[in-house]
């Protein structure tokens, strides 16, 4: 369910994230105006568009670097690596979490070059899309102790 989710807001943001370009096109070179915003404001829904989606790849095991390793195993093996692999993301998630929350909190003083706002917004991309993908590996772990 929080796949579906994700899902949604990331297909919602990269719709946002092309109409924002589109927009910076068509106002610079169509009516000549000087709009400097779209930019950063692409930049920024695109970080969280990516970081999202990362969750998404979690759900569905689409990580390439452990996916190459992993299929190489035979499948006893696998069932004893699996959980080992899903326990050291789960850490990997959680430590980039806490550093994440950090850095948001350091966002406070640090102000966007266009917007008048505070960097947490673009830095809270990190803690949210971490807490997303330790909910999704927590789950698909769960699934593996079910089906096994």
């Amino acid at each position: 369910m929080v796949n579906r989710y994700v899902e949604k807001i990331c297909i919602i943001l990269v719709a946002l994230m092309i109409i924002d370009v589109w927009w910076g096109v068509v106002s610079r070179y169509v009516l000549g105006w000087n709009v400097t915003w779209t930019e950063e404001l692409a930049r920024y829904i695109m970080i969280w568009a990516a970081l999202m989606a990362i969750s998404i790849g979690v759900y569905h095991r689409e990580h390439i670097g452990l996916e190459l390793l992993f299929m190489k195993l035979s499948t006893p093996v696998k069932k004893m690596v699996l959980p080992v692999l899903n326990l050291i993301s789960t850490i990997f998630f959680l430590l980039l979490f806490y550093y994440g929350i950090t850095m948001t909190i350091d966002g406070l003083t640090q102000y966007a070059m266009i917007f008048d706002m505070t960097m947490v917004v673009p830095y809270a991309s990190v803690p949210v899309s971490c807490f997303l993908a330790m909910v999704q590996m927590i789950r698909i772990t769960m699934l593996d102790f079910k089906n096994s």
